[in-house]
């Protein structure tokens, strides 16, 4: 580790720099997959969905490897595998031979490893470099990082659609591995976390750390409450087990904590950002190659809600956002397909009613599922809780995307997007009777509530 001080603001952006290869991936594909669909004539919505999904295939088992990982052998260090496998997976894609069905299924998968271990460190290591009153905030920085990813992944692919098909979708997807580089070159500077460095017995280490971090007159106190929390998880680790997560004291706030993460993907946010060139064709009869200006206003949208949540993290509850969100977003995917059953009208009016669940879903569902899923879990089943939440999530985001140019195939869009909505409404149901409010509650509190509540 470097003897120079490194500021503050370098450990928290390049902590949080891993949500900008996460977005760019989850982008990128939005705007190469029409150049890809007519280089190898692909129809139908089967192969198209297992090209897009295979990322999240993948990100199912790199959160979940990730997250093991990093307790033997460190945040920083993992961080940085990642990085490197980002590089080689986006390289491999760029140069994936005609016709590779199977090559780039696999580059993909390869990549949603390296995904799916950035969306598990990176607010690890955020959380456990902030001070204890930023963390709101700094996971706002998080989702802001993913958006921004997303986004620029959808500028570089409106810059390239002019060249031939089959260099331009090769080129979009190969482009991953510059955010990937930087990533790399940035966390060769940074520090571990103290936390982990605490567990592994290297005090003096940490100390160095928090010195950079953290006001002087607070160094000793973290210290000794690391090495509390320390030795209370190691008591769980031996005390608990998967079947934990079941036992009444524990139960309502799992189910709570996974259903949500669980809820985010089922109600369809990535059919719009993975499919929202096709959707335009399909809506209008413009190319899907054509309609790339599409995507930037769906990022843009999702980078203002971003910075909109940031603004109002701490000032509204947890469960009336997710409500009000979800009731605006199930309704944005119910009405174009009630207004079609009485008139006709423009087929781009279901574009302008997706604009408007992005715009709610940027500054509700998107970051609020993470800040839940942080504070709701008890301290002695956290760390298995979480993986799971992640899991279902990765698991929900695989299915929509593999789905839904299935759909698609066989019925309307705005019959699609009307059993998306459905599932909105269902989930502020769950919300409003199995959602306990976290905001403002220590989390012994939380524990105390759900105990409670499931004693009843």
């Amino acid at each position: 580790m470097s003897e120079k001080k490194i500021s503050s603001k370098f450990i928290y952006f390049f902590g949080a720099f891993g949500g900008i290869l996460f977005g760019y991936d989850i982008g990128v594909m939005t705007g190469a997959l029409p150049f890809l669909q007519s280089d190898w004539n692909l129809s139908g919505g089967g192969v198209t969905g297992w090209i897009t999904s295979s990322l999240m295939l993948g990100a199912v088992f790199g959160g979940a490897i990730a997250g093991q990982l990093s307790d033997r052998l460190g945040r920083r260090k993992m961080v940085l595998y990642s990085a490197l496998l980002f590089m080689v997976g986006a390289l491999l894609a760029g140069v994936s031979p005609h016709d590779g069905v199977a090559y780039l299924i696999f580059t993909r998968v390869l990549l949603g490893i390296a995904v799916g271990a950035a969306s598990a460190l990176v607010p690890a290591y955020m959380s456990e470099m902030a001070p204890a009153e930023k963390r709101g905030s700094l996971s706002g920085i998080n989702q802001l990082m993913i958006v921004s990813g997303m986004l620029i992944s959808y500028v570089v692919d409106f810059l390239l659609k002019g060249l031939p098909e089959h260099i331009a979708w090769r080129l979009m997807l190969a482009l991953a591995a510059v955010p990937a580089l930087i990533l790399f070159l940035g966390v060769l500077r940074l520090p571990e976390s103290p936390r982990f460095l605490i567990k592994a017995g290297r005090v003096e280490e940490a100390h160095k750390v928090l010195t950079w971090i953290r006001r002087p007159e607070e160094i000793d106190g973290e210290i000794k409450a690391i090495n509390e929390t320390a030795k209370v998880e190691q008591k769980a680790e031996k005390s608990t087990s998967w079947g934990s997560l079941l036992e009444g004291r524990y139960r309502y706030l799992v189910i709570a904590g996974v259903m949500v993460a669980f809820f985010q993907q089922f109600m369809g946010a990535n059919a719009i950002f993975y499919y929202i060139p096709l959707i335009v064709e399909k809506a209008s009869g413009q190319a899907a190659s054509d309609a790339l200006l599409w995507p930037i206003i769906q990022g843009v949208i999702l980078v203002l809600g971003a910075l909109l949540y940031m603004a109002i993290a701490e000032k509204f509850n947890r469960r009336g956002l997710l409500m009000m969100g979800g009731t605006v977003m199930g309704l944005s995917f119910i009405l174009p397909a009630v207004i079609n059953s009485f008139m006709d009208t423009n087929p781009m009016m279901i574009v302008v009613f997706l604009s408007i669940f992005v715009a709610f879903y940027a500054f509700t569902w998107a970051p609020l599922t993470w800040v839940l899923v942080g504070e709701v879990f008890p301290l002695a089943i956290r760390g298995r809780a979480s993986g799971l939440a992640s899991s279902m999530n990765w698991v929900g985001s695989f299915a929509v995307a593999l789905i839904f140019p299935i759909m698609t195939a066989s019925m309307s869009q705005e019959a699609v997007f009307a059993i998306f909505g459905v599932i909105c409404l269902v989930a502020v149901a769950f919300v409003m009777f199995r959602v306990p409010e976290t905001r403002g509650h220590s989390l012994e509190e939380i524990e105390k509530f759900g105990a409670e509540k499931e004693a009843k």
